[in-house]
C-alpha cells in the first residue's frame, strides 16, 4: 500500500501528536504550529518543486515531510527536528512506507530547523522554504493586544497582513520569492529582520540547492 499525505492527515496517532506540539507551544507563548501551519507548509514546498518541474514522488514525499516536520514539538521545542525525524520514522515503518522514503522524510524532517539543518536534498530544501515563508498574522496564538505588541515574534507575525511565496521562471534563473505586505505602523521592517535573518539566510541556501535565487520582498520593494 502506498502511504500518501492524505493517509497521513487523518492519521489518529499523526493528528494527536501534532495537536499535543502545538497546545504545549501555546502554553510556552510560541506562534501556531498545528495544522493549519503544516498542511501549509506542505503545500507550499509541493507549490514549489511542481513549478520546478519535479516529479510526482519527490513532490508526494514532500508534503509528508511538511506534514510532520513539528511533531518533535509534542516532546520539547529543544530539537525538535531531530525528535521529529525518530517520531516520524516509527509512524512511517508502522505505515508500511519502504525505508529509502522513510530516509529521505526524516532526514528532511531533521534538517529543517535553522539552528542545525541544511538543504541536503530537493525535498529538505522545499520544505526549509515553505516552512521559513509561513509568516502570518492568523498564527499568533496569543489574544492580549498589550502581550502581542511586547512580544517581537508576535508583534512581527500580527503585523504581516499578506505572505505569499511565488516561483518566477526565467531563461536565466529562477527565483523563489518571499511577498510580505507588513503593517509598518505595528512594526518596523527591522523588525523582522532581527527575529528571521537566520531564517532568511537558510532560505537563500535552499533555494540555491534547487538552483534558484531566493528574494524577500516587503510592501512591493526588494529586501533581499
Amino acid at each position: 500500500m502506498t502511504i500518501t499525505y492524505e493517509m497521513l492527515k487523518a492519521d489518529p496517532q499523526v493528528i494527536a501528536y501534532i495537536t499535543a506540539g502545538n497546545n504545549a507551544l501555546k502554553v510556552l507563548g510560541f506562534t501556531e504550529h498545528d495544522f493549519p501551519h503544516v498542511c501549509l507548509t506542505a503545500e507550499i514546498g509541493a507549490k514549489i518543486l511542481t513549478a520546478l518541474g519535479y516529479d510526482e514522488k519527490t513532490i508526494e514525499l514532500t508534503k509528508i515531510a511538511g506534514l510532520l516536520h513539528d511533531i518533535g514539538n509534542m516532546m520539547n521545542r529543544t530539537f525538535h527536528a531531530a525528535n521529529g525525524a525518530e517520531i516520524s520514522r516509527t509512524i512511517l515503518e508502522r505505515c508500511g512506507m519502504p525505508y529509502a522514503d522513510i530516509a529521505e522524510v526524516c532526514g528532511a524532517i531533521g534538517n529543517h530547523d535553522e539552528s542545525t539543518g541544511k538543504p541536503i536534498s530537493a525535498v529538505s530544501a522545499a520544505l526549509i522554504l515553505a516552512d521559513k515563508t509561513d509568516v502570518r498574522r492568523s498564527r499568533v496564538q496569543e489574544t492580549c493586544m498589550e502581550n502581542i505588541i511586547a512580544d517581537i515574534h508576535d508583534r512581527v507575525n500580527y503585523a504581516v497582513t499578506r505572505a505569499e511565496v511565488q516561483i518566477i521562471k526565467t531563461d536565466e534563473k529562477n527565483f523563489i520569492r518571499l511577498c510580505l505586505d507588513l503593517d509598518i505602523a505595528f512594526t518596523p521592517a527591522m523588525d523582522y529582520f532581527e527575529i528571521f535573518l537566520s531564517r532568511m539566510i537558510l532560505c537563500r541556501r535552499a533555494a540555491a540547492f534547487l538552483n534558484a535565487e531566493f528574494e524577500l520582498f516587503i510592501n512591493d520593494s526588494k529586501i533581499v
